[in-house]
């Protein structure tokens, strides 16, 4: 049987990592997350996650202390390496970050995916829905970056990959990193019929705070680029969150019901039309 790991590389999440955690826990083999030294309730609420879920999946912690730049390879190269042992029990990587937050349904795709078809595709790629002000609204499709092959231009991600893919190994650094085969290609850009497009989103709150304080989120690096005053798009009154958001959670874990405030809806109105503007006139 096909097994999947799940890797969550954090720091200063305490605002969703609960909920990260909680979408995808009964889904995959392996949670293996690590901590590089954060200073709010993270690894907290993390510890208390554990102590929740402990016996429904093995779940491995680790909380390392980071000196100078923030080397995003040498993590990903750990994790990887501990899953690729001796032992080789794990077939397939999901990389789900500590803003990132699953339905129950995208998530079941996802990995139901893997383990029918894993010995025969390498990757997977998926929509997302980027929040933006709040987690109530979310970016319009111009904002979307990413272009993958027999893909428009848009908001996806590659989040599963096969890790006996020849010659695997990765790149780059933190906001430019990847993975890549024997012959130096990335991963998803090998042989396209082995990259799956599953039309699976979760919400990906990369351009909130993610700190319970946002001094705190201002010590993750190039985090600060990634905290945008916007007023996106609203989700619709019928629309449901992930189920993640209803599940029982410690006193601790942030509520995320918020609302953006007035000075940043102000501030926001302000600087949404001309990131529109750019976003369709820039060259």
């Amino acid at each position: 049987m096909i097994k999947i790991s799940a890797h969550s590389l954090v720091k200063n999440e305490a605002r969703f990592i609960w909920y990260s955690l909680c979408s995808i826990i009964n889904h995959v083999d392996r949670l293996r997350i690590v901590d590089t030294g954060s200073t709010d309730n993270t690894t907290k609420i993390i510890d208390e996650f554990i102590n929740t879920y402990k016996g429904s999946t093995e779940i491995i912690f680790s909380k390392e202390i980071v000196t100078g730049k923030f080397d995003e390879k040498k993590f990903r190269d750990e994790m990887f390496t501990k899953d690729n042992s001796s032992s080789n029990d794990i077939d397939w990587i999901l990389i789900t970050d500590g803003d990132e937050i699953w339905w129950d349904e995208s998530i079941r795709k996802v990995t139901e995916k893997i383990r029918e078809e894993g010995n025969k595709i390498e990757s997977i790629i998926v929509p997302v829905f980027n929040l933006v002000g709040d987690i109530f609204h979310y970016q319009e499709k111009a904002a979307g970056k990413y272009k993958f092959k027999g893909l428009p231009r848009g908001h996806y991600n590659l989040r599963a990959y096969n890790k006996n893919i020849p010659g695997l190994h990765s790149k780059g650094e933190y906001g430019v990193f990847g993975w890549f085969d024997e012959d130096n290609k990335m991963i998803q850009e090998r042989d396209s019929s082995k990259v799956k497009f599953i039309n699976a989103p979760y919400l990906h709150a990369t351009h909130l705070q993610r700190s319970s304080e946002i001094t705190k989120d201002f010590e993750v690096v190039k985090r600060k680029q990634k905290f945008k005053h916007e007023i996106g798009k609203s989700f619709t009154k019928d629309f449901y969150f992930p189920e993640a958001f209803f599940k029982s959670r410690s006193p601790f874990v942030p509520n995320i019901w918020e609302t953006m405030d007035c000075l940043f809806k102000f501030r926001s109105y302000l600087e949404t039309p001309l990131r529109m503007f750019k976003r369709r006139f820039s060259i």
